[in-house]
């Protein structure tokens, strides 16, 4: 970790779904447009912004979408889209001097006039590659680790870009968003790490429910079957 309590948002993204026609029809709300002065965040969304599927996205545990800007030029160059910039991965909140090793699960952070907790990385869906007309990209976001990452809401209040993001309050240091996408899509047999990032308070119900299914499915040991010593 960088060591860096301070960044800014350097651009405010919003947008209502809408369904596109070229070729399957689909609706996202993955476009979303940069807004220049400030407006309200409220518990489960920003104002004026939306998302198509209920289920899987928005909510009090992901109402702001989080993504570094440090992460563009290398996107730049993987990809080769020239464009990709702030909101091209549908994040609400482009930060500078953030990425996933330097924002903790639980992390409290002022925003403007709103204060915001981390609380879970992001997983990228289909509607990210569908965008971009890149199949493996959500696949590539995940590998990498760049994925972003989600904020709840504890205070309401304003949010504009040039605004300061601050750390108000880390409690959790050992789970840094990149730590915790290392033991979810990465380290898949290491039940201890995943219990322990489970038993995090402010980590998302949906990501510890994924990793309490994952820890009921490792076998049980037969008490009797242990050994009590060498040789017997």
């Amino acid at each position: 970790m960088n060591g860096s309590r301070q960044a800014e948002l350097l651009s405010v993204q919003v947008g209502l779904p809408r369904t596109i026609t070229a070729d399957k029809e689909w609706t996202t709300g993955f476009w979303k447009e940069p807004i220049r002065e400030p407006l309200w965040l409220g518990t489960t969304n920003l104002q004026g912004d939306g998302q198509a599927d209920l289920v899987n996205h928005g909510g009090p545990h992901k109402a702001v979408c989080v993504y570094s800007a440090a992460h563009f030029p290398v996107w730049r160059e993987t990809l080769g889209i020239d464009d990709l910039g702030a909101g091209a991965f549908g994040e609400n909140f482009t930060v500078s001097d953030l990425t996933e090793a330097d924002v903790c699960i639980g992390d409290v952070w002022s925003v403007g006039d709103a204060v915001v907790q981390v609380s879970q990385p992001r997983q990228p869906c289909w509607k990210l590659a569908k965008r971009w007309g890149i199949k493996d990209l959500a696949y590539q976001v995940q590998q990498t680790g760049r994925t972003g990452w989600y904020f709840r809401v504890l205070e309401e209040g304003l949010v504009g870009p040039g605004m300061p993001v601050r750390l108000m309050q880390r409690q959790w240091d050992d789970w840094t968003i990149a730590a915790a996408n290392r033991v979810m899509h990465h380290d898949k047999q290491n039940i201890d790490q995943a219990a322990r990032l489970a038993a995090v308070p402010a980590l998302s119900p949906s990501w510890q429910a994924t990793l309490n299914k994952r820890i009921a499915k490792q076998p049980k040991v037969d008490e009797s079957l242990r050994l009590d010593g060498p040789g017997e």
